[in-house]
């Protein structure tokens, strides 16, 4: 599958350029989008500016991705930024300012610059950046590809940077700080608020006009002498003009906003949801009016008033409007959690000082306090000081993890016990964290192929909605039963009503939302949306074994010491022989050593025997001999007596030794790269989904297929050398079909790129990551499992709901055309179609927010 390399984008509700490989990535917020149709008007705009290559848009985060053609540069691509924003509102939408168009005064920016390869490039993207008014300085740094620019009291903007870099010949995109991420995320939460609470003042507004319109007009039908009642004391046309008024003010008020965005979408030739609910409110109400005070206009029979639907109608839209605004607002709750995970200051040691500084003076190098109970503000290594830490909100484990000088932290995890001070790694939009919501964002905003089914579907769908309408109210004119007309309009409107895509634009970015946000929680980042529909279709897990189903590196995972012998005496000696080798083999057995607080031998003589093992003298005069059993034979030495449990170490994928101390035999060493704790319930949990298990290893098949037994790995695939890893990922895709394959290593990234689905171990190389689709952040095995079911339930999540969105609108709209009117007499009243409606975007988004409970197994 195709892999790209692009920055992701900003968690913020501003427009902003992200670069990568190629052009620039326009990422730009779009308001006053309803259903799925309003999602294809607006990407065909786009599609239609010259210079875009390709425009997807998401209804659910209300964000349209560009991409611009091949050949388009910086200068270009931010020019360009104009005529999307200009096709947007030309479509009848808007783009909403940016809340700063530029940096904070005496400020600092950081941007990501690629395509940099020596000195005299750095001198050139310096020299770019400080001819751009107002800024003051700039640094850039070859090794991590970032410019560091301080900008004036009259700063210079973020896309006037950009475009200098690029006039310069390179890539370049803004990085935010964290402080910056969080007040953007806090900023969009806080408008989506203000949004559903102007829906929840125009909800009750709306709902307690129409109360008394449905009392009088429907309960004259419902409840036994009302409409006697009504008529001998206020009299029918008073109870008419009542409707009139209180029906009037809904229109105006709470109903304006179907009025304001409906009809112009229809008058452009491009009708949407909104267009539908105020054809449908409008032609109830106009009838009404007619009925009302020109009777004399309408055929006889054909006299009665509909106020009740027009405002019943707007009511209970903006009922579902509401409960869907909620809804939403929790599918997106896993970025502000993430942002809130954010230190807000860091105390920071300058000159002998701790200083308390806002996150955005963090600088890389600097040594920061960290004391127990709080965040840790950076990423960092520990310079002074251990304490536990709970990492579960990148690996999801709720265990807290060790620290120690030279052990690295996270910013946004806790300090539970200890103080320490570390030294800053990353900073700003550099941090895991950072990265962390980038990636979510990004898989939060992807379109999955399953989606374009439902764009072509919704492209046509509201104008054939209006074509139904309006062969209803003519079939129904022509032979309908009397009143024919007013047959006509209810069966119409009705149509009109029921029929509103909301529910089919909603169905899969919502479940996507939900899906990859709970993902993030569990540790499992998916870096490529496709992924997430990709996974489901998998066949096999290919694994690369070291670093992956193992630690990694070698560990001493066995001592038996014969008769007459002390374990750690033994030990000692042998591992002061083997600290004279820099064998993989024997760093582990000397790490053993020290790891016990044993005192090693001194030694008087030291000789290693090429291919067979070492051997040594002690100064008091002890001789050692340590390895295989040709080189115990050719001392002289019996080794029957181990002989079986060399054989059982064998067979368990690991590699005996013999130790002798004075000619006799002393013990057996076993020497392994100790399978990881989580790797055996992992390999069941993919088992249990139905999935083949295939390790891919560098060792001798003989300790391959150990391993594998162990596990109970379906294919090994042995002897492997680095380079041929990309073979065997297409030889298995080719015998199994799709294929995920999971690795951590430099080497890895070729199989990632080339499997249909590439995992990385998020404790691996950022090379690996890079080339991954799926990023496991807790280092475990365990991760697979959860990424694959959570990939599966996403998607037969999203599946119901369209299933739900498609069933609801072909069954209910032949039936609110009266089809069943003629068999059986039923027909579907205007007010039940907007409840039906209403309800089929609330079943969508509920059904959606059940992700939030998934649990891997």
């Amino acid at each position: 599958m195709a892999h790209t390399n692009t920055f992701p984008s900003t968690p913020a509700s501003t427009p902003h350029l992200t670069s990568g490989a190629g052009p620039s990535v326009i990422s730009l917020p779009v308001e006053g989008m309803t259903c799925a149709s309003c999602v294809g008007r607006v990407e065909r705009a786009l599609q239609a500016v010259p210079g875009v290559a390709t425009a997807s848009v998401n209804l659910a985060t209300e964000r349209a991705t560009v991409q611009p053609q091949a050949d388009a540069r910086g200068a270009e691509v931010a020019a360009l930024r104009g005529a999307l924003v200009a096709a947007i509102e030309q479509a009848g939408y808007s783009v909403p300012a940016p809340s700063a168009a530029s940096a904070p005064p005496n400020s600092t920016t950081e941007l990501v610059v690629e395509g940099m390869s020596c000195a005299s490039c750095v001198g050139r993207v310096e020299r770019a950046l400080k001819a751009v008014p107002g800024v003051l300085d700039a640094s850039v740094n070859l090794a991590t590809e970032r410019a560091t620019v301080r900008l004036a009291d009259d700063p210079a903007s973020a896309d006037a940077l950009i475009a200098a870099v690029a006039q310069a010949g390179y890539r370049a995109a803004r990085v935010p700080s964290a402080d910056e991420a969080l007040a953007q995320t806090e900023a969009h939460a806080a408008k989506k608020d203000a949004e559903r609470l102007q829906l929840k003042r125009d909800l009750t507004m709306a709902a307690v006009l129409t109360l008394p319109v449905f009392v009088l007009e429907m309960g004259t039908h419902v409840v036994p002498g009302m409409h006697h009642l009504i008529a001998t004391t206020l009299g029918t046309q008073t109870s008419w003009l009542i409707q009139f008024v209180l029906t009037t003010l809904v229109l105006l008020g709470p109903g304006r906003r179907f009025v304001r965005l409906g009809l112009p979408a229809l008058l452009r030739g491009a009708p949407d949801m909104n267009s539908l609910v105020a054809l449908g409110a409008l032609a109830a109400y106009g009838y009404s009016l007619v009925a009302t005070f020109v009777p004399r206009w309408l055929p006889a029979g054909t006299v009665n008033v509909y106020f009740e639907a027009a405002a019943v109608i707007v009511t209970l839209i903006l009922l579902g409007r509401f409960l869907e605004a909620k809804a939403k607002g929790r599918t997106s709750e896993a970025i502000g959690r993430l942002a809130k995970l954010q230190a807000k200051t860091a105390q920071v040691l300058r000159d002998g000082q701790a200083l308390a500084l806002p996150m955005d003076q963090v600088r890389l190098g600097d040594l920061v306090l960290v004391k127990p109970g709080e965040r840790v503000p950076v990423d960092g290594e520990l310079v002074e000081g251990e304490s536990f830490v709970d990492e579960s909100m990148i690996s999801g484990e709720p265990v807290p993890v060790a620290k120690h000088v030279g052990s690295a932290v996270v910013g946004g995890t806790v300090n539970q016990t200890g103080a320490f001070t570390l030294r800053a790694t990353a900073v700003g939009g550099a941090t895991v964290l950072a990265q962390i919501m980038r990636m979510v964002e990004e898989a939060q905003g992807a379109k999955l192929p399953i989606q374009a089914l439902v764009d072509k579907v919704t492209l046509w769908f509201v104008p054939a909605v209006i074509a139904v309408a309006l062969l209803t109210f003519v079939a129904w004119l022509v032979w309908g039963p009397s009143p024919a007309l007013s047959f006509a309009l209810v069966n119409a409107v009705a149509v009109l009503i029921i029929a509103c895509p909301c529910a089919m634009g909603l169905a899969t970015p919502t479940a996507i939302m939900v899906g990859t946000g709970r993902g993030a929680e569990l540790g499992v980042l998916f870096r490529q949306g496709q992924a997430l529909q990709t996974l489901q279709d998998t066949r096999v897990v290919a694994v690369d074994k070291t670093g992956t189903l193992t630690e990694g590196k070698p560990a001493l995972t066995d001592l038996q010491v014969q008769p007459g012998f002390d374990e750690d005496l033994v030990l000692a000696q042998v591992a002061a022989v083997e600290a004279k080798s820099e064998h993989p083999i024997a760093q582990a057995i000397h790490t053993a050593a020290l790891q016990r607080g044993l005192g090693l031998p001194a030694l008087s003589q030291f000789e290693s025997v090429t291919g067979l093992g070492v051997r040594a003298t002690t100064a008091d005069g002890h001789t050692l001999a340590v390895g295989a059993d040709r080189f115990m034979t050719q001392l002289g030495i019996d080794v029957l007596a181990m002989a079986d449990t060399a054989r059982r170490l064998g067979e368990e994928g690991k590699s005996p030794l013999y130790a002798a101390i004075d000619g006799r035999l002393a013990a057996i060493i076993a020497v392994a790269d100790p399978i990881k704790a989580d790797t055996p319930a992992a390999i069941r949990a993919l088992h249990a989904l139905g999935l083949k298990v295939a390790m891919v290893s560098g060792d001798n098949r003989a300790t391959a297929e150990a391993i594998a037994r162990r596990l109970g790995i379906d294919h090994v695939v042995a002897e492997v050398l680095p380079d041929g890893k990309v073979a065997v990922v297409r030889a298995l895709k080719a015998q199994h079909g799709t294929l995920a394959f999971v690795g951590d290593g430099i080497n890895d990234a070729p199989a990632l790129a080339e499997a249909d689905v590439g995992i990385a171990i998020g404790t691996g190389t950022d090379v690996a990551m890079e080339a991954a689709d799926v990023v496991l952040m807790g280092g475990q095995l365990q991760g697979v499992p959860t990424a694959i079911a959570l990939s599966k339930a996403t998607l037969a999540n999203i599946r119901q709901n369209l299933f739900w969105a498609f069933a609801y609108n072909a069954a209910l709209i032949p039936v609110a055309a009266g089809l069943l009117y003629p068999l059986w007499g039923v027909l579907l009243s205007p007010m039940f179609a907007a409840g039906a409606m209403a309800m089929s975007s609330v079943f969508v988004l509920g059904n959606a927010l059940r992700l939030r409970r998934f649990m891997p197994q």
